[in-house]
C-alpha cells in the first residue's frame, strides 16, 4: 500500500508544477472518482468560508489548509476523504461533523464516505472556528520601545 502511494505522489510531482495549488489541482484530477470530487468541493468550501487560506502541500503528498497555523489536512484513502482538523479537540462541534480520530488529545476528523451528503454550512462553521481559534492562539507581537536618548 506504501508503495502506491508513493507512484502516486511522485507522478503528481512531474505533472504538477510545484505550486501548492497546483499540487492539489493535480491529485483531484488524478484521483478521478468521487474523492477527486469531494476534495475538490471540500477545497472550495473551505476557500468560501476563509477566503484568506493558505494552500500548502506537507509529507510527501498531503493537502493541507493554513491561516496562522494548520486548519486541516485534506487525506484520500480508498474509502474515505479525511479532513484532519489539527486543533480539533479545542474546537466545538455543535452539528456533530467529527466522526473519527475521536480519542485524541489535539486532532479530530472526519471521515466522508462515498455516499456521505456534507454539511456546508456546519463544515464552512467550524472552518471558521479553527481559523478563529489559530489567530487567538497566536501570541501578541510585543512592541519595541523606543530606545531613550
Amino acid at each position: 500500500m506504501r508503495k502506491a502511494i508513493t507512484t502516486m505522489d511522485n507522478s503528481i510531482s512531474k505533472e504538477a508544477e510545484g505550486s501548492p495549488a497546483h499540487l492539489i489541482d493535480a491529485r483531484i484530477k488524478q484521483l478521478n472518482d468521487w474523492r477527486g470530487d469531494t476534495l475538490a468541493r471540500i477545497r472550495d468550501l473551505i476557500k468560501q468560508a476563509d477566503p484568506e487560506v493558505v494552500e500548502e502541500w506537507k509529507w510527501r503528498g498531503v493537502p493541507v489548509w493554513s491561516h496562522a497555523g494548520i486548519i486541516c489536512t485534506g487525506e484520500t484513502y480508498k474509502d474515505v476523504v479525511k479532513m484532519t482538523f489539527a486543533k480539533g479537540a479545542s474546537l466545538e462541534d455543535p452539528s456533530g461533523l467529527f466522526n473519527s480520530s475521536l480519542e485524541g488529545n489535539t486532532r479530530r476528523a472526519i471521515d466522508v464516505r462515498e455516499s456521505d451528503k456534507i454539511d456546508e454550512e456546519a463544515l464552512k462553521a467550524l472552518i471558521r472556528a479553527a481559523v478563529a481559534l489559530n489567530i487567538s492562539a497566536r501570541p501578541a507581537r510585543s512592541q519595541k520601545k523606543p530606545k531613550s536618548t
